[in-house]
């Protein structure tokens, strides 16, 4: 089997890496040195983005759904009837189903398959894949995708990859918020916050956030870049339409959203870490959570 790897970014590098060492890995990146790089290292091949169509299955993993849509309309002459496409891109349902039926008239089947798990999951071959579209589909690119995901899950039709990847980073964002929120509180009051945290993840109030994340980034005042603040203000976007499409009442996270965005702006850059929300918190608070 022949497999295409487009978007080699922190998640993707990693990713297309264990394919390489099961299938023919063709890769393609914006920055050609990129996919050059990725051949030296993994033994994949650099590609043209025309001859990734050569391949079984094609994966994209890129920043926002407008890019998977405009890879579909520059591959579309070239594709072959029967391939499948795999979008690893935290998007839009609505979008995807567009691009999906983009495809369809090439006969190319379609899967949005939503990662989870950051980039010590895809390093790691630990990643969570969230999977929406047909079964056959599915149980296609299953087992190529155990190269780099220990949990593979079919949530649903084509665009429920997208809608649960985009409530579980509301999530994130609910529980990164409420705890910078509750910390900022705790170090105005000279709590020894390091003791705070052990406590709290000891406790009902614990969360990813406050095991793997809260301490390491922000406690260490490290906020290490491996996941921007402005990918997850645009997933709050995502999120919200997919309440508004659903209709259901939904205060906090339509709320969140807008303070994700104010974030984006008042922290100096879209592109630092998401944990560095707090420092948003800090300033209003005038503390500093250390």
């Amino acid at each position: 089997m022949k497999v295409a790897f487009i978007g080699l970014g922190a998640m993707g590098y990693p990713m297309a890496g264990h394919l390489a060492k099961r299938y023919e890995t063709l890769v393609y990146n914006r920055t050609p040195a990129k996919a050059q790089q990725h051949a030296l290292e993994f033994g994949s091949k650099a590609v043209s983005l025309e001859q990734t169509a050569e391949a079984d299955i094609i994966f994209t993993c890129v920043p926002v759904s407008k890019d998977v849509d405009d890879l579909a309309r520059a591959l579309l002459p070239h594709l072959r009837a029967g391939t499948l496409w795999v979008d690893h891109t935290s998007g839009e349902p609505e979008l995807a189903k567009q691009t999906a039926a983009l495809l369809a008239s090439r006969g190319v089947s379609y899967l949005d398959a939503c990662l989870s798990g950051g980039v010590a999951g895809a390093i790691n071959a630990r990643a969570t894949v969230m999977c929406g579209g047909s079964e056959a589909d599915f149980e296609r690119a299953k087992p190529v995708m155990e190269s780099y995901a220990a949990k593979i899950v079919h949530v649903g039709p084509l665009g429920a990859g997208h809608a649960v990847k985009a409530v579980n980073q509301g999530l994130l964002a609910v529980n990164l918020w409420a705890l910078s929120e509750g910390m900022v509180a705790l170090a105005k009051q000279g709590i020894k916050l390091e003791l705070a945290l052990e406590v709290i993840n000891a406790s009902s109030g614990r969360s990813n956030v406050s095991e793997n994340l809260f301490g390491q980034r922000v406690l260490s005042r490290e906020f290490p870049n491996t996941f921007a603040l402005g990918l997850l203000a645009k997933d709050m976007g995502i999120c919200v339409k997919v309440l508004e499409a659903a209709g259901t009442p939904a205060p906090l996270l339509r709320q969140l959203r807008e303070f994700f965005e104010i974030a984006k702006r008042e922290v100096g850059s879209a592109d630092v870490d998401h944990t560095a929300v707090a420092r948003l918190l800090e300033r209003w608070a005038g503390v500093e959570i250390r």
